[in-house]
């Protein structure tokens, strides 16, 4: 495996520097729609018959609200509340929580552990564990691949409602399905890890997702699962792919990492591509993301 970060062809390193862009809505005909569910803005830009676009957006827009009222930890009568609180076995789940733990669990072998849904009622008071009465140690918290999996629903929902230009957005967690009017690939900007209102980074994507996880958007709540200490050397981690469930998991693994052995791990990828935005502001980039830039 060749080294992510230094001279080596897998590698290349930038001065973080403001990109021209970021994202445009270039929709003229269609529906554009923001939806606050999950706690965090939802936001559609759907091209083409409004029509029929308007009746999958109300689809999609229903099937987020189940997700988050059925995973959301921070609802009593969610099933994750209930199967932290052990009001619900594994085998009282409904089909689609089992599925996700599963893949919460394929997840966590993928990072080497990094991504573990256990591990913020690992520690004690004010390391990041859900408030009181959420959950014990053995209860799981695997908001950090829900959302991406529930933006993964809507893109199929979107499909089969016979919708192929569009964009999602739920709070960076991006899915860029064909291209937007009048362009060959949908711009997405990355936000710039110190400066809230810049763009660090913009990539053209058409059928592919990115997410990105890092101090600035959830303060400390990224933490090692190890040892419950806050990760050093980077500030955001971007990976971007085909499925966004996954590229959101692994944004979230490779931060918990630290920057030493989140390039390592990085350049290992297959499928996914990253940039890691350094403390020292330099960004490293896998090969196939420095080919999105725009």
């Amino acid at each position: 495996m060749t080294a992510f970060p230094g001279s080596g062809p897998n590698s290349s390193q930038t001065p973080i520097s403001l990109a021209p862009g970021g994202f445009i809505p270039t929709t003229r005909d269609g529906l554009r729609h923001l939806e606050h569910v999950m706690g965090v803005p939802v936001m559609f830009d759907i091209c083409g018959d409004p029509l029929r676009g308007k009746a999958a957006l109300e689809a999609a827009v229903d099937w987020l609200h189940w997700a988050d009222a059925t995973f959301s930890t921070y609802r009593s009568d969610s099933e994750i509340s209930r199967l932290n609180r052990g009001e619900l076995a594994i085998a009282d789940l409904h089909p689609d929580v089992a599925a996700v733990l599963a893949r919460c669990a394929e997840l966590k072998e993928e990072t080497d552990g990094y991504f573990d849904i256990e591990a913020p009622y690992h520690s004690g008071p004010g390391s990041g564990v859900p408030e009181a009465g959420r959950g014990g140690p053995g209860s799981v918290e695997p908001s950090g691949v829900v959302k991406g999996w529930a933006v993964a629903r809507v893109v199929r929902i979107l499909r089969e409602g016979g919708v192929a230009n569009f964009l999602v957005n739920a709070s960076g967690d991006v899915y860029a399905a064909g291209h937007p009017d009048g362009g060959s690939a949908w711009r997405v900007g990355i936000q710039h890890p110190r400066l809230a209102a810049e763009v660090v980074l913009t990539l053209a994507l058409r059928d592919a997702s990115v997410a990105t996880s890092g101090m600035q958007a959830r303060g400390e709540h990224i933490a090692d699962p190890f040892d419950a200490r806050v990760p050093s050397g980077l500030l955001a981690v971007t990976i971007t792919g085909e499925d966004i469930a996954t590229a959101d998991a692994y944004a979230t693994a490779a931060f918990a990492m630290g920057a030493q052995r989140a390039a390592a791990w990085c350049a290992g990828l297959k499928g996914y591509e990253a940039a890691l935005f350094c403390e020292d502001d330099t960004v490293l980039t896998t090969p196939g993301l420095t080919r999105l830039r725009v």
